[in-house]
């Protein structure tokens, strides 16, 4: 019997990521408080990987002290309060109902990606309008920013240099740390919005081509991310998306995303249909709410008149609420362990 007992031990010891948890921290306007312009997000699996999703209105700079090491940085679409056409003029200013922001002439996605030294996962339209504005960062005799190497199905994290994936809809893109034998595996999933750049992040005859025929310029599809970390948790990514059927066949029947992330919003709808969305079609077993466009907290706590609280009500699995600087911990199946 000791021997039955020392060998499971063995066993449980050489599958340490069974027992560990992905930390998820969002990064918002407010310390403590889930405000109106908040979306940023940073994941952290077990084996070291970090990826920053959305960097948006919610960061200072490309450096912003509470970003730490960033590895991967993911881009779901091109609006402005995604791809961060605007910048906080400092944390905590300005109200949770509109935070004080500044311009970022070449997007806060670019600064972060420059400052970090990291890999870019968006589909090729943006990742090539990034990689462009990351080499007006760089100045002058930058070199074009190519697509990020390969080994073994992977890409080695952190990467030598800034690099973008090559992925569509559909595609997946892996990353690792060298130590660790399994990684992060990113897909690019299917979002129902349309993808139009902020006219301030265009050149500005563009600019001017745009304002004479009443156009806009969009970047390919919109998307969103299933995540898959090394300790078995699937996070669905949803970015700004109205309900749509794939959220049951590629999102829960093919990846089984047992965590959902979810982008709120009247435009396009989910405040509405997000119950339906999740209790029927994608089933998580926890969700986190972001993308909130008002001020769901005060005192840390949630506003109860709220449009956010209405629609917690409704849902079936445990919500929970997107407040910066708080870590949360999911373990392998989908549960909030800690900072829930």
């Amino acid at each position: 019997m000791k021997h039955l007992f020392a060998a499971f031990a063995v066993a449980l010891a050489a599958m340490p990521s069974l027992a560990q948890h992905v930390k998820i921290t969002p990064v918002g306007s407010h310390p403590g408080e889930l405000c109106a312009n908040d979306r940023a997000m940073i994941f952290e699996d077990p084996t070291g990987v970090r990826l920053l999703y959305d960097p948006a209105h919610n960061l200072t700079s490309g450096d912003d002290s509470r970003l730490g090491a960033i590895h991967l940085v993911l881009l779901s679409l091109m609006h402005g309060d995604h791809v961060g056409d605007l910048k906080l003029k400092a944390v905590g200013e300005g109200t949770c109902a509109n935070s004080a922001r500044i311009p970022s002439p070449y997007s806060t996605t670019a600064e972060v990606v420059a400052a970090k030294n990291a890999a870019l996962v968006a589909t090729r339209a943006m990742g090539g309008f990034i990689a462009n504005k990351v080499r007006g960062i760089q100045g002058g005799g930058a070199k074009p920013i190519g697509f990020c190497p390969q080994s073994g199905g992977a890409t080695t994290v952190p990467v030598a240099s800034v690099c973008t994936s090559q992925t569509d809809l559909g595609g997946v893109f892996a990353a690792k740390t060298a130590e660790a034998k399994q990684g992060v595996e990113i897909t690019i999933v299917y979002a129902s919005h349309v993808n139009n750049a902020p006219p301030s992040l265009l050149s500005q005859a563009q600019q001017d081509a745009l304002k004479a025929d009443g156009g806009i310029v969009e970047y390919g599809p919109a998307t969103g991310f299933v995540v898959k970390f090394s300790n078995g948790l699937t996070a669905y990514l949803s970015g700004d998306t109205g309900i749509h059927s794939e959220m049951k066949t590629v999102v829960n029947e093919y990846h089984k995303a047992n965590l959902a992330v979810l982008n709120l919003g009247g435009n396009p709808g989910i405040y509405f249909s997000g119950a339906h969305a999740m209790n029927e079609l994608v089933k998580p077993a926890s969700i986190i709410l972001t993308h909130v466009n008002e001020p769901a907290t005060e005192g840390g706590k949630l506003r109860p008149a709220s449009q956010t609280a209405r629609l917690i009500k409704q849902l079936k699995a445990p919500a929970h609420l997107a407040i910066s600087g708080r870590t949360m911990e999911f373990d392998g199946a989908g549960k909030c362990v800690a900072g829930c």
